[in-house]
């Protein structure tokens, strides 16, 4: 081993007021009370650096940085103010920009104008020594499929400008905007590298040799070979981490120099593209792997081969246990973005971020807390809603986990035996090719908090809105046909289209019940997969699993504020009856004992109290709708049939369907999700929905939708058949799962099968990319396990004004079976209790029992 390889790193640090939990600029204070050979200023009055001295090895290392952050606090704490290592601080925004008053960072300013004020981020630079300069720039060459491995293990700027921006190093997208940022090219010796900079500040475009901020240099004052990639981090451990990496990556670049192997050729593309993929996914999504043709893998696989492969230089530099022990720490609790994103998800504060990042950088944790015995087997993932990659339940969490690990097996066992009892005597059930079948629910609930439900319900609401105001639209003046915002044959060539829906009077509700499926990805974020506006289902269920889960797990821990789902029942109750004739009373008409949802369709109708009616008890005398058990008049009739309402005829024949349709034209009755709804749910219609948003409300969509392919359109189409192996396809007018095909899972003459359809009759079709959905844990044999799951939530529709559509407090969220991504039902899908927060009345009080 070479005698050089020495370390040091430089840390930057933000400076927070821990009054406000925002920057502060008051690094010439706190720099005032610290010895300049450790800490210097930088760019931004927010931010102080360290620089360690000189080590030898990793325990080293750690010390000094643990010595130099501890003096920072001390000194920070004196100010009221404390100390965050993280690329981006959490609650940053461009007003806290602060310049440093030096002469060279004015004219940076003045030159690079925003690219200087945007400057708001911390990195971690790390030096490795190398003997000499043109070994160190032969080195640097070898490193560039291994460096964004590198930047996904201390990935820590997920936040900017107080959002979310989706990158787990938003860092990385800012820093590279540098005109010297980024890879060097193809250098042959140091000499070259110096003529490359010498360029650089001739050009003008940078001032001096310390703005080559390129992702690895030489150190233009020292034998070393400097990272500059990573983010700060603020567990010291994972900066000891990516310098026991860096340093092995040089060892290995070196014995490949000494052993006179040609450098690597990587073409610039494809080293900022994996830099990209890190700086996206972190350890959360893929990376690409280090090979010559990098392809995507799981993040985790990618750290654990690089860890494999440097396992000589590991033990030759002595750092084999370390680096082995912090990188699978790092794999297990997450990177700091991971973590980032759980604290917030908690209550939506990022204040509470801005808490975790500056505990773990005051802090002197080195390994994640020991995970519960009976989770260590459970397969922890980023996107899981209720347990961390530390396999530690999250806090909204951990009472329910702990409480269904402290009953064992056999309680276990004993309360699945009494929910099989409870299911088959209410009924619980529905309807697949004529058979019943029992409606499987999980005993672990689902925990919707309170910020995720106001945000869902903000987003919903205007999703309804406009979607209310395209059916009247389309049925009516078709303004937006006309203003050329969607083609003719959209409409009228939609399957859902139907002639008769034009008859029904103008502004007459036509979606009162809309329902709309959501999934959160390995992000946290939501995502709408589908509108459902002709007769979504749903709503009883959800209201039935909460019956269920108080009468078989009655001691489960409930948080405060759960909202009661059979609220609905009102409000279901309040909106058909809206819009009907005083003295009338609201219906629901349904295909009867043999319909899929029949069980969904009594318990409606009991709840709400609803005459629960079918094609026999109805009659149209004069105009008016009456019901011929009691001849009451109906006034509103919510349709849950399995036909259209102009197909449907009574047991003798009569078009009974078309009379009542004649009195919903005459204004008699009011037809709650009206024929002709289908024009505006179809999967095709769904990817125009951030159109109509914007054509009818004025406003931008709150809530994403999935990236979709219309296969009607040649260019869209021909994407598709080149990618139907890597997309989910679906029917424009299916339902229930029926004909969805998720390529990664599909063999390949499923495969070739579907890009036959979809050439065949392109306009059948339309294809989503991939959502990986988060997941909960579900009980199987007595342990928890993650199942994949998505949520159906219901708004209900009187008007087309924000306070005329209102977001039910019941959810239903439905599982899918083990490594599947299919959810309904009838395709052996099972279903959860959504405990929906929506007032936490104790300030996040603790969690009570029922009972």
């Amino acid at each position: 081993m070479g005698a050089e390889l020495t370390l040091g790193a430089e840390e930057e640090l933000h400076l927070i007021d821990l009054e406000r939990w925002q920057l502060s600029a008051r690094a010439p204070q706190v720099l005032s009370r610290l010895p300049s050979q450790s800490y210097s200023a930088e760019l931004q009055r927010t931010t102080v650096e360290t620089n360690t001295d000189v080590v030898t090895s990793l325990s080293a290392l750690r010390a000094e940085l643990v010595r130099l952050r501890r003096g920072l606090v001390e000194v920070a704490d004196r100010e009221g103010l404390g100390v965050a290592a993280v690329g981006t601080a959490p609650r940053s925004t461009f007003t806290d920009f602060e310049l440093t008053a030096t002469g060279r960072y004015g004219r940076m300013q003045e030159q690079y104008r925003l690219l200087v004020d945007e400057q708001l981020i911390c990195g971690l630079q790390v030096h490795v020594g190398v003997s000499d300069r043109d070994l160190a720039v032969d080195v640097m060459q070898r490193l560039a499929l291994d460096l964004p491995t590198l930047l996904a293990l201390s990935a820590s700027s997920p936040f900017w400008n107080g959002h979310d921006t989706g990158y787990a190093s938003i860092r990385t997208t800012i820093w590279q905007r540098w005109p010297s940022a980024g890879p060097t090219g193809a250098l042959s010796c140091a000499k070259d590298y110096d003529e490359l900079l010498g360029d650089l500040i001739t050009s003008g475009v940078i001032a001096d040799a310390k703005m080559a901020y390129f992702d690895v240099r030489p150190s233009a004052h020292a034998p070393t070979l400097e990272l500059r990639l990573s983010d700060a981090c603020p567990i010291v451990d994972d900066a000891v981490l990516v310098a026991g990496l860096f340093r092995a990556l040089v060892r290995a670049a070196e014995q490949d120099a000494d052993a006179g192997l040609p450098l690597p050729v990587v073409p610039a593309p494809l080293y900022r593209a994996g830099v990209w993929q890190a700086a996206r996914g972190g350890l959360s999504g893929h990376l690409l792997d280090g090979t010559d043709h990098p392809r995507p893998r799981p993040a985790a696989e990618v750290v654990r081969a690089l860890v494999a492969r440097l396992r000589p230089q590991l033990e030759e530099l002595g750092d084999l246990d370390d680096v082995t022990e912090l990188a699978e720490t790092a794999l297990a609790r997450g990177n700091s973005a991971d973590r980032q994103r759980a604290a917030f998800v908690e209550r939506g504060d990022l204040d509470d971020v801005m808490r975790l990042v500056v505990a773990e950088t005051h802090g002197d944790e080195g390994a994640a807390a020991p995970a519960p015995a009976a989770l260590r087997r459970y397969r922890a993932r980023a996107g899981d809603e209720a347990i961390g990659t530390s396999s530690l339940p999250r806090a909204a969490y951990r009472d329910v986990v702990e409480h269904v690990r402290g009953l064992g097996r056999e309680e276990l066992a004993r309360r699945e035996a009494e929910k099989a009892v409870w299911t088959a005597e209410h009924h619980l059930a529905f309807v697949v090719d004529g058979a019943e079948k029992p409606f499987e629910v999980d005993l672990v609930p689902r925990i919707i908090s309170r910020h995720e439900w106001a945000e869902l319900r903000a987003g919903l609401v205007q999703r309804a809105r406009a979607l209310e105001h395209f059916l009247r639209d389309v049925y009516g003046e078709q303004r937006i046909v006309a203003d050329g915002v969607l083609p003719p044959d959209s409409v009228r060539g939609a399957p859902g289209w139907r002639d008769e829906a034009t008859r029904l009077p103008a502004g007459v509700v036509r979606a009162a019940v809309q329902g709309f499926d959501l999934v959160r990805n390995e992000y946290g974020g939501w995502r709408v997969l589908e509108d459902n506006l002709r007769n979504p289902s749903g709503a009883a269920y959800a209201i039935a699993t909460r019956s269920l889960l108080d009468a078989v797990m009655p001691d489960l821990p409930r948080p405060a504020g759960l909202a009661d789902p059979a609220t609905a029942f009102e409000l279901l109750r309040s909106t058909l009856l809206a819009g009907s004739k005083p003295g009338t009373r609201a219906a629901l008409l349904s295909s009867g004992a043999g319909s899929g949802a029949w069980f969904e369709h009594r318990r409606l109708a009991d709840g709400a109290g609803l005459l629960l009616v079918g094609a026999d008890d109805l009659e149209v005398v004069r105009g008016r709708v009456l019901h011929r058990g009691t001849s009451d008049p109906v006034g509103s009739l919510y349709l849950r049939l399995d036909v259209e309402l102009l197909d449907l005829c009574d047991s003798r024949g009569r078009a009974i369907g078309r009379e009542l349709f004649d009195a919903a034209a005459a204004g008699a009755v009011v037809l709650a999700n009206a024929p002709g709804n289908g024009v505006a749910d179809d999967k095709a219609m769904y990817r125009s929905v951030p159109e109509l948003i914007g054509y009818y409300l004025d406003e931008r969509p709150l809530l994403e939708s999935v990236p979709t392919y219309r296969t009607s359109d040649d260019g869209e189409r021909r994407a598709v058949l080149e990618r139907v192996g890597e997309l989910v396809t679906k029917p424009v007018d299916g339902y229930g799962g029926a004909g969805v095909l998720i390529g990664p899972a599909a063999s390949a003459a499923q495969v070739s099968a579907r890009r036959a359809e979809i050439a065949a009759r392109p306009g059948d079709w339309v294809a989503q990319e991939v959502v990986q959905l988060s997941s909960v844990p579900s009980l199987a044999d007595g342990l928890l396990h993650p199942r994949h799951v998505d949520l159906r939530a219901f708004v209900l529709v009187t008007g087309t004004e924000r306070e005329d559509c209102r977001l039910a407090d019941v959810a239903l969220t439905r599982v899918a079976p083990e490594g599947s991504l299919v959810v309904n039902s009838s395709r052996g899908g099972g279903a959860k209790d959504t405990w929906i927060v929506t007032d936490d009345d104790a300030g996040g009080a603790r969690v009570r029992a029922r009972g």
